[in-house]
């Protein structure tokens, strides 16, 4: 294992974190390790700094919106005002990616943010749903950031639970269909109150156990009724509810559940409580978990012997999220040398700001390119999230778009700065020899830097 040194300090930095930036490589080069686990606090990930605003305060006016919009194309008013509202709402979403982007650029702790956006990778909500565009921002200032180094079970119990993910899955219009509610429906206008299984599905298989456990088609369905009632507040409701996550008895499918050989009593929102918390605590979410974090930090197909590592340590603590990530610190396999994950977009260009010393400052500059690259902000194309593979991000076109990127950020960028000095900011000791001659050889510091950008060593991390 690679402990300390100027190799070790430019791994830490630029596979564990984002990228270096001007002294960091030195900073980190004492004691890379030490540099590392000083980062995990109890406390959770830094929050970008947005304009403030909750989830509830969000979708209640969001909801607002839709009804005034509703409302004026009922009666014939123009509604044009209430359309310009609305794109301000969803602008908000570019304002908090805006801050991330920020934040990414310039933390002194890029191993916490890293870790903060596995996580919120790992419990996608996407933009593709319009109305949960405006709370994804809210989404990982509340669920995810600050349960990113606690118990696992926390976090899975927080992400299910908040209105971005519930509606982003359809959640919160599922009814158990011999509920109160399903009757009544189905008395008053003769339709029945539909299940609607999204939700329980993405937990159990990507969020949880993974496919690999083995459940069956019964276990999803039985885990969707147990979940039924799992809503949100709407805007009659009193302001402790209204926008945020509540439980309907009403609307909660009557009975016991049984699910992967487990037998669980009914007991309203505690059924489904206590389904996750087994979830949580099954050998097979240790090592589909153990298995995405490896794959995400080191490699895609990453050595076995990290995979049982990281699941042993998550199953002896109890899921405890810190002791993971001190593992994977630990841990000789995430330190050899070479490096063999290839960036996805939005690091490329994070690293790419650090190494060159920007602060992003207008995400109408980076949404464009993001979208360009493959990888538009917070959009997703899944509750998958975002691939891991190599092979979707580097195909020849999208390779060519980010040499564009890197020429208009270089010219932008590069001033009076030494690209060789840069170079050796970004990379230490990985910068090799051919690398270096090629970028001592542009005949501009634009061209350079662009260079840099672009060479192996700096795609991959």
């Amino acid at each position: 294992m690679t402990t300390t040194g100027p190799l070790a300090g430019a791994i830490a930095l630029t596979r564990f974190g984002l990228g270096a930036r001007a002294g960091d490589i030195a900073a980190a080069s004492a004691d890379p390790r030490g540099w590392l686990l000083s980062q995990i606090r109890p406390q959770g990930a830094d929050i970008p700094l947005s304009d403030g605003q909750g989830s509830a305060e969000r979708l209640n006016d969001f909801r607002q919106l839709q009804q005034a919009r509703r409302q004026a194309r009922k009666s014939g008013e123009a509604a044009d005002a209430i359309k310009a509202a609305l794109k301000t709402a969803r602008a908000q979403a570019g304002a908090d990616f805006l801050a991330r982007a920020r934040l990414g650029a310039t933390t002194d702790a890029g191993f916490r943010e890293r870790w903060a956006l596995f996580f919120a990778n790992h419990f996608t909500v996407s933009a593709v749903k319009g109305v949960t565009a405006p709370l994804i921002g809210p989404f990982e200032a509340e669920a995810i950031r600050p349960h990113v180094f606690g118990r696992f079970e926390d976090l899975l119990l927080a992400s299910t639970q908040h209105p971005a993910m519930l509606l982003y899955l359809d959640q919160a219009q599922s009814f158990g269909p011999d509920s109160p509610l399903a009757r009544r429906a189905q008395a008053r206008s003769g339709k029945r109150v539909g299940l609607d299984e999204n939700l329980a599905r993405e937990i159990m298989e990507l969020h949880t156990v993974g496919l690999e456990a083995g459940y069956s088609q019964a276990d999803v369905t039985e885990f969707a009724r147990a979940l039924t009632g799992w809503s949100i507040g709407g805007l009659m409701e009193s302001p402790d509810r209204a926008g945020h996550f509540v439980f309907r008895p009403f609307g909660h499918e009557p009975g016991a559940r049984h699910i992967m050989g487990r037998t669980y009593a009914q007991g309203g929102e505690d059924q489904a409580r206590a389904v996750l918390k087994d979830l949580a605590a099954s050998p097979h979410t240790a090592h589909h978990l153990a298995f995405e974090i490896a794959a995400h930090f080191v490699a895609d197909a990453p050595p076995p012997s990290l995979t049982a590592k990281l699941a042993r340590r998550y199953a002896e603590t109890g899921g405890d999220l810190a002791e993971v990530a001190q593992a994977l610190v630990d841990a000789p396999e995430a330190w050899a040398p070479p490096p063999v994950k290839f960036k996805q977009p939005y690091e490329f260009m994070v690293s790419s700001w650090r190494a060159a010393g920007v602060v992003p400052d207008d995400v109408g500059k980076i949404a464009p390119a993001l979208t360009a690259l493959g990888q538009p902000p917070f959009s997703a194309p899944s509750p998958k999230g975002w691939s891991e593979d190599a092979a979707v991000w580097a195909a020849p076109d999208a390779i060519v778009k980010r040499m564009a990127w890197s020429e208009a950020l270089a010219a932008a960028a590069a001033g009076q700065s030494d690209p060789m000095q840069l170079a050796d900011n970004a990379l230490g000791p990985r910068l090799t020899s051919a690398a270096a001659k090629a970028i001592s050889r542009a005949e501009t510091r634009a061209e350079g830097l662009s260079i840099l950008l672009m060479s192996p060593e700096f795609q991959r991390r």
